[in-house]
């Protein structure tokens, strides 16, 4: 039996990581090293500091990033973190520093011209901030500048580039954690969920994308903890394992941009195998009653969330439509295996924006 995996931390993480030190050292004069954080589901792991630099008016902290057993492009990256005092009463200002890219197009959970440090990881540093500030006699209003060695090369691996993220890498991170990925493992586990639902004797399971789309289905039809299929990109493993052995309802739960590829057919929603076509996006905004500049406009989106965002606009389902596609698709891999299917359309704040079933 091979071992298991071993699990890394985040951008987000390692950001976090730096910001708490730099900010330490900036009130007290030391870095703590190794320093120790709080992740989003109560783990609390220590990194410690590559390098550090403190002067009169800033401190920074270098972390580097260990994406455990995750063939990540950011593995070993170099992040750092400076931090100086901001305006009274400013708050936890981000700006991007070298190699972190900035938001040059909407569709994206953050605002055009913003850092590309993502909403999680911006909450925990504004929360290890205020921590410091309360043990170190702080303010908390700083400005953090964070900065990832040779990140704007790395991002040219990245779909960044394509999202209009320019200047390098997001700050990326719900959890803190990377969980390696393994393609069989994975699978092996999907297939083994399954057994456990049957065995269990649930009627409904849903194979979620990830966390939100997972509560949102647990929510919305009550489902216990193992009528739940952590379903990950492979909605096609889901739907295979369920023809061979069924279960009498499926929900397949996800975000607007991998339920479109869903949607368009495919059945890998990995974003470096499979991709958003908006053209599809395009063709489902007519069908649902827009003309041909919306049309243009779809086809022009930076993301499938951006192009949901201009139907809403128009009053246009899309996110419907684009659930009606996705459970097309479902049924001809079931090939009439006696699952009844449904399929839930969430937004990035896990807002249902489309059923179909």
């Amino acid at each position: 039996m091979s071992a298991p995996l071993r699990h890394g931390w985040t951008t987000g993480a390692c950001a976090t990581a730096a910001t708490t030190a730099a900010y330490t050292a900036l009130l007290t004069g030391e870095f703590p090293d190794p320093v120790e954080i709080s992740l989003p589901k109560g783990r609390r792991p220590a990194f410690a500091l590559a390098r550090e630099s403190l002067a009169a008016d800033a401190a920074t902290a270098w972390v580097v990033k260990d994406a455990g057993d995750d063939p990540d492009v950011t593995h070993g990256a170099l992040i750092s973190a400076t931090v100086r005092h901001g305006a009274p009463g400013g708050g936890v200002v981000f700006t991007a520093g070298p190699g972190v890219g900035t938001v040059t197009k909407p569709g994206l959970p953050l605002e055009v011209g913003e850092p590309a440090i993502n909403p999680v990881p911006r909450r925990m540093m504004r929360e290890h901030v205020a921590e410091v500030a309360a043990r170190c006699g702080g303010t908390g209003d700083v400005v953090v500048e964070i900065s990832v060695e040779h990140g704007e090369e790395l991002a040219r691996r990245t779909w960044n580039p394509r999202l209009g993220i320019l200047g390098g890498l997001s700050i990326l991170g719900t959890t803190g954690v990377v969980v390696p990925y393994s393609c069989s493992a994975w699978i092996d586990s999907i297939r083994r969920g399954i057994d456990v639902a049957r065995a269990a004797g649930h009627a409904h399971v849903a194979g979620c994308t990830g966390s939100t789309s997972e509560r949102v289905a647990a929510e919305l039809y009550g489902l216990p903890e193992d009528a739940l299929l952590d379903m990950g990109d492979f909605a096609g493993a889901v739907l295979k394992y369920l023809r061979r052995h069924p279960v009498p309802r499926l929900t397949i739960a996800g975000g607007i941009g991998k339920l479109s590829k869903l949607a368009d057919g495919h059945l890998d929603l990995h974003s470096g195998r499979s991709q958003v076509n908006p053209g599809l996006l395009a063709e489902l905004a007519r069908a649902a009653g827009g003309d041909d500049a919306l049309a243009g406009r779809v086809l022009a989106a930076n993301t499938a969330l951006h192009a949901l965002r201009l139907c809403q606009e128009e009053g246009l389902p899309l996110g419907d439509l684009v659930a009606g596609r996705a459970r097309a698709t479902a049924a001809g891999v079931l090939r009439g295996a006696p699952v009844e299917v449904d399929v839930v359309v969430i937004d990035r704040a896990g807002v249902i924006v489309g059923r179909a079933g």
